[in-house]
């Protein structure tokens, strides 16, 4: 039985959390403008968004902006007067608003999209290293470090990357990065039980090979990290273009029915025969330490969504989905990564393991390397490292939301 103390502590508990002050964040941005990612985050993060047939109000509260690039569309000053947001010149004034110490409870970088330059192996130079290293000076001069999280991959190179998560573990904060894509709704609903046999897997997507080559690729490491043994890493890379992808595709037994059976989620498939359709495929082979063999094609002209497919034990067909991502604004398949960046700031916990992007980063890196060394197969040791997946499912499960009404 409560004492009467106790019954007003308890009684008292829902009013005093609803009072509780939001955790303050900074946004550092590349450029904000519609439709950008930091338009369908950060926006999100201003003024709610809907999830699970709801509308959520954020659960944090915008205190300043870092906005890189101010294109001729910016939306960045005009949502920052409405929501009384001040802008900075420099991502050390964002953090500690002005004066000497971090004054935020978290930190949201956005670096995709904007005007920077492209390498010779069709790398996008965003600079998320080059800002996350401005986020850490103010954490390391400050004594204290608060949730980050950082939009897609980390970094075009590893060993930015792997600096970048080193970071998190020696200041201890969580850090959470990745897409929108691997938590989705998925047509058909599908999630490997932990511990489930995986034999071979496949992505099948069309679109910007770096760019979107990492959704796909990101997309099935979601999928293949729950099988049996856990995650072990990955032991070679090898990018294969035009003919040498369906050379490879013939002389692989499992790969067409998989590829086949990815292909058939799609609900932007052409009609005909994909080699007809693809006039330069390429295919990312993933060799993992454990024995897994991944390959993920894009196929530009033949789809342009994002599926999967996998041969799992115990199962004569094999296993897929389509990672479905709404079409048209308001891409409310951002709700979700929206909801998890918040659950990361508000309980200081990252949903979702870094490694995932860690690892992804940097197998995507070793396959634009080995594309530009015209397919040479180049081995990661540095890639063979273990990581636990989540226990739940993450993935949404809840109502499609409409699509924004025009005026």
């Amino acid at each position: 039985m409560l004492s009467r103390r106790g019954f007003l502590v308890a009684s008292s508990a829902p009013y005093l959390s609803a009072q509780a002050p939001l955790k303050k964040i900074a946004m550092i941005i590349t450029e904000y403008r519609e439709n950008a990612h930091a338009d369908v985050i950060c926006t999100r993060l201003l003024e709610g968004y809907e999830y699970y047939g709801k509308h959520q109000t954020p659960r944090v509260q915008t205190v300043a902006m870092y906005v890189d690039q101010v294109p001729a569309n910016d939306m960045s000053r005009d949502k920052a007067a409405k929501h009384k947001v001040p802008i900075f010149k420099t991502v050390r004034e964002a953090l500690t608003l002005g004066g000497d110490k971090l004054a935020v409870d978290g930190v949201v970088l956005v670096g995709e999209h904007g005007t920077y330059p492209t390498n010779e192996k069709g790398q996008h130079l965003y600079p998320r290293y080059e800002l996350y290293s401005q986020v850490m000076e103010v954490f390391e001069s400050s004594k204290r470090s608060v949730p980050v999280f950082c939009d897609k991959h980390l970094s075009v190179e590893w060993w930015k990357a792997k600096w970048m998560v080193d970071q998190s573990k020696k200041l201890r904060f969580p850090l959470l990065a990745g897409s929108s894509v691997p938590i989705a709704w998925r047509r058909p609903q599908l999630e490997l039980a932990l511990g489930t046999p995986v034999k071979h897997a496949v992505a099948a997507a069309g679109g910007p090979i770096e760019a979107y080559g990492y959704h796909a690729m990101e997309a099935m490491q979601a999928m293949v990290e729950r099988r049996k043994g856990g995650e072990t890493g990955i032991s070679f890379v090898q990018t294969l273009k035009g003919e040498a992808v369906w050379k490879w595709t013939d002389a692989n037994a499992w790969a067409l029915p998989l590829l086949t059976a990815a292909c058939g989620r799609s609900e932007t498939l052409k009609p005909g025969d994909m080699r007809v359709n693809c006039k330069d495929p390429l295919v990312f082979l993933l060799r993992y330490k454990d024995g897994l063999e991944c390959a993920v094609y894009m196929l530009n002209g033949h789809l342009s969504d994002f599926t999967f497919a996998a041969e799992v034990g115990g199962r004569r067909e094999p296993v897929s989905t389509l990672f479905w991502l709404q079409p048209a604004r308001f891409y409310s398949h951002f709700s979700t990564l929206v909801h998890y960046i918040e659950e990361t700031i508000v309980n200081r916990r990252a949903p979702y393991p870094v490694e995932r992007t860690l690892l992804v980063t940097g197998a995507l890196a070793a396959g634009m390397d080995s594309a530009f060394q015209k397919g040479e197969k180049l081995s990661t040791p540095y890639l063979e490292f273990k990581y636990s997946a989540p226990k739940e499912s993450l993935y949404n499960q809840g109502a499609v939301p409409p699509l924004e009404k025009k005026p």
